[in-house]
């Protein structure tokens, strides 16, 4: 019986505590929980300290002004660009122009080179033109004349001129003709009666043109008309 009652109040020992742990954890909770309101409440403090609630300050409305002088900007700088294109566009005109200019001109000094281009070597092969008439006419003068030679001179002569053709080269036909001081030099005058006055007799020496322009003059004898000297001498001595 003794043992029982031991065990009975043993057990009511340990029911009995069981509540007062519970309890403890309870009030350990509450402390948690108001802990927790009390950081809420400050932070909320804090950020209603950090706000700033003071009126904005209340500047003067000149958004219309700004937009007037902004147009009348626009308006002169509009102006001056427009000027700045007239002027670039008259700039670029004159450029072409004279770019055309330029290859016209360029174009034309190229012609006129390539055209020329032999002038030099065709003047130093004149005088060799110049012997081999000169020995035709002397081959008819002979007597007796070697027709082959005059023969083998007569064709290399007649391939020259023809060569010479090629490039535009021309001789000057000046006998019978109006003395020219453009195409003829006067080596000598002759007084005459039957031609008309600075009339073309004689070659000397014949001239060549070459593509118009003058390579070289003929150089030709001139009728003179008689003088009236002359004549009156030849009434007196009749």
């Amino acid at each position: 019986m003794n043992a029982n009652k031991k065990n009975h109040t043993s057990v009511k020992e340990s029911v009995v505590e069981e509540p007062c742990e519970d309890k403890a954890q309870s009030k350990i909770g509450d402390d948690d929980v108001s802990a927790n309101e009390h950081n809420q409440v400050e932070t909320e403090q804090d950020l209603t300290e950090d706000v700033d609630v003071s009126e904005p300050d209340i500047e003067p409305d000149t958004t219309q002004e700004e937009n007037e002088e902004t147009d009348e900007d626009l308006a002169v700088n509009l102006e001056k660009s427009e000027k700045e294109v007239v002027k670039a566009q008259d700039h670029l005109m004159r450029v072409s122009a004279e770019f055309e200019n330029y290859k016209k001109r360029s174009l034309r000094d190229f012609e006129g080179f390539k055209k020329f281009a032999n002038e030099s070597l065709i003047k130093d092969l004149l005088p060799v033109v110049d012997n081999l008439q000169r020995a035709l006419e002397s081959s008819e003068s002979n007597e007796s004349p070697d027709n082959g030679i005059i023969e083998g001179v007569s064709l290399t002569l007649k391939e020259i001129l023809k060569l010479l053709e090629k490039y535009s080269v021309r001789q000057i036909e000046a006998v019978g003709t109006a003395f020219d001081p453009n195409l003829h030099e006067a080596a000598m005058q002759e007084e005459v009666e039957d031609k008309p006055h600075n009339t073309v007799l004689k070659e000397f020496q014949k001239g060549y043109t070459m593509h118009d322009r003058l390579l070289r003059p003929a150089m030709v004898v001139v009728s003179k008309a008689k003088s009236n000297g002359n004549e009156s001498e030849k009434n007196g001595k009749k």
